[in-house]
């Protein structure tokens, strides 16, 4: 009972110190954040994070910036940039674009919401609106763009990170729109050939759309200013040594964008661009993350020594395999390769054949579930053709069902413990947990129905095709772990050991999924540190594959666009 209570204790120490580091980090200096509400395009409700540092009132109103996040992310994934413009006396507003996070109307709609966010930040009495700054990520770069062509004389200057001006989603740009522009296009973008036209990032300087942009006859010549701020013409290229979403976790990346702003923006507080502190805060929110996977299996563990789930604890002993012998090594390796092998087929199958409707509204779930669903079929039934020792499984299915639901409502409050005292979630980079809309409550029911299938099969196939007998338990979490992840992790250190080398990925017409595989790794690894914990326990893999199926399904549906709105 004491390690229970210990681990569950530890779960909740680690959530609240992380919160609490990663909320004194981004209030530095007297900075107060709100989660803030306005009406956008069509009376739908758009979100944002509104940081206002010490001093902004409507006596001394200091400038403003709204900063957007890019394509299936959310304002939380821009704090690096807030916190550190903040810092610096601006008002920021940290847009969730429309579809995303807690923002209504489908994706891409309304100029991704831009406009509407940035008449939003100008009626705030607190906000100099002859002084006000756009940056945006990626597609957020395309929602501030909007936001500029809608309201060309309501803002003084753009950063562009990892993103363009031009086709498909934003206004051609030449040497006088939009007004002061600063691209920072990392030398290692993923998305160089969509953004700038050119093979390699790294090129980008010769891209003629670029050229155009700046009005230069040749290579654009990194760090030059062109043209003249005064004059709102004045355009300058930087390229940090990083890739396109390394871009919120990179100090040369935010400098640029500091930079800039000191530069175009006339108010606020001085600092070096290399004067930065955002850094701690995802090393808060990192143990927060931590502290949430821990809290998951220290309530398991809770529950199971509670009277009502008592009948679900029982010893493991059965083992499909004696050892770990060529058998068990071939199951092991087939089971971490297919799921990656099929992944780029299986999601353009996906986006062929489940375009984003009333009942399946978010594209890039629908691609994970059918996946997923695909993956644990075919895991499932490898079990049919490469045999170990058959085992008996003893399910009971209703307490399975509440020891779930009760674990998941646990962990759900912990995160909204989190948004509400401290405007943080547990999270690292773009990996974060955050509360659901109603909405997306709905969404993540629909959702939950293939996840639980994948869950179901693939546990099933993980407990009682990989399992060995004598097998150590630090063994024992280590190959689950690495069956389920390991087959991504290598197959994305490749990518990127390509992409570092020769300037482009060994996938390069595939640049959107290789970074949405980037999550699968955590993932796949949380859910098997859960479902080894869970079956130790219980000796059944049900009610772990349950407690998954809730989670990936909430954590899903969470950080996804919805593309189509009810």
């Amino acid at each position: 009972m004491k390690t229970r209570w210990g681990l569950f204790g530890l779960g909740w120490a680690l959530l609240l110190v992380g919160a609490l580091i990663a909320h004194l980090v981004q209030t530095t200096g007297g900075t107060e954040i709100k989660d803030v509400r306005f009406m956008g395009a069509d009376g739908n409700l758009q979100s944002g994070l509104l940081y206002i540092p010490e001093g902004a009132s409507a006596e001394e109103p200091a400038p403003g910036i709204l900063a957007v996040h890019g394509y299936i992310n959310s304002r939380e994934v821009q704090s690096g940039f807030a916190i550190e413009y903040a810092r610096r006396g601006y008002v920021v507003l940290s847009l969730d674009q429309t579809g995303h996070g807690a923002s209504e109307g489908p994706a891409f709609s309304a100029g991704f919401g831009g406009p509407a966010a940035l008449q939003y930040l100008r009626s705030l009495d607190m906000v100099d609106t002859d002084n006000i700054g756009l940056e945006g990520h990626s597609m957020g770069g395309w929602t501030v763009l909007a936001a500029a062509k809608a309201y060309p004389d309501d803002y003084r200057s753009i950063v562009l990170e990892g993103s363009s001006t031009g086709a498909p989603f934003a206004a051609e740009g030449d040497t006088s729109w939009p007004r002061n522009i600063s691209v920072v296009f990392s030398a290692y973008d993923e998305f160089s050939q969509l953004m700038w036209g050119v093979a390699r990032a790294d090129d980008a300087e010769q891209s003629p759309k670029l050229q155009a942009l700046f009005g230069a006859e040749g290579p654009v010549e990194e760090g030059r200013i062109y043209g003249d701020i005064d004059s709102g013409t004045a355009r300058v290229l930087w390229q940090p040594p990083v890739t396109h979403p390394g871009d919120h976790i990179s100090h040369a990346a935010i400098g640029h964008s500091i930079d800039w702003f000191a530069q175009t923006l006339e108010g606020g507080t001085a600092l070096p661009a290399d004067d930065q502190v955002w850094f701690t805060k995802e090393i808060g929110t990192l143990v927060s993350l931590v502290g949430w996977v821990v809290l998951v299996l220290g309530t398991i563990g809770l529950l199971l020594s509670l009277p009502f789930f008592a009948p679900l604890r029982a010893p493991v002993v059965d083992a499909a395999h004696e050892r770990c012998s060529g058998k068990w090594w071939l199951v092991f390796a087939l089971g971490a390769v297919i799921p990656v092998l099929d992944y780029y087929p299986i999601f353009t199958l996906a986006e062929m054949i489940l375009p984003a409707s009333w009942l399946f509204p978010q594209t890039i779930t629908s691609q994970v579930a059918l996946w997923a669903v695909i993956n644990g079929v075919i895991i499932w039934g490898m079990g049919f053709v490469i045999r170990g020792a058959k085992m008996e499984f003893d399910h009971d299915t209703p307490r399975s069902v509440a020891l779930a639901l009760a674990t998941i409502f646990v962990a759900y409050v912990a995160v909204l413990v989190l948004d509400f005292f401290f405007k943080t979630d547990p999270r690292f980079w773009f990996v974060g947990l955050r509360p659901l809309t109603a909405e997306r409550f709905g969404i993540a029911l629909v959702y939950l129905v293939p996840f639980g299938l994948y869950f179901l099969l693939a546990m099933r196939a993980l407990h009682g095709g990989l399992s060995v007998a004598g097998q150590s338990a630090a063994a024992e979490y280590v190959f689950n772990a690495l069956a389920l992840m390991g087959g991504f992790l290598v197959f994305l250190t490749l990518q990127y050991a390509v992409l570092f080398s020769t300037g482009q990925l060994l996938t390069p017409s595939e640049p959107l999924n290789t970074i949405v595989m980037f999550q699968f790794v955590p993932l796949l690894l949380i859910a098997a540190l859960i479902s080894t914990y869970s079956y130790r326990r219980t000796a059944s893999y049900v009610p772990g594959a349950l407690v998954n199926a809730l989670f990936v399904s909430w954590y899903v549906v969470a950080g996804q666009a919805t593309q189509f709105a009810y």
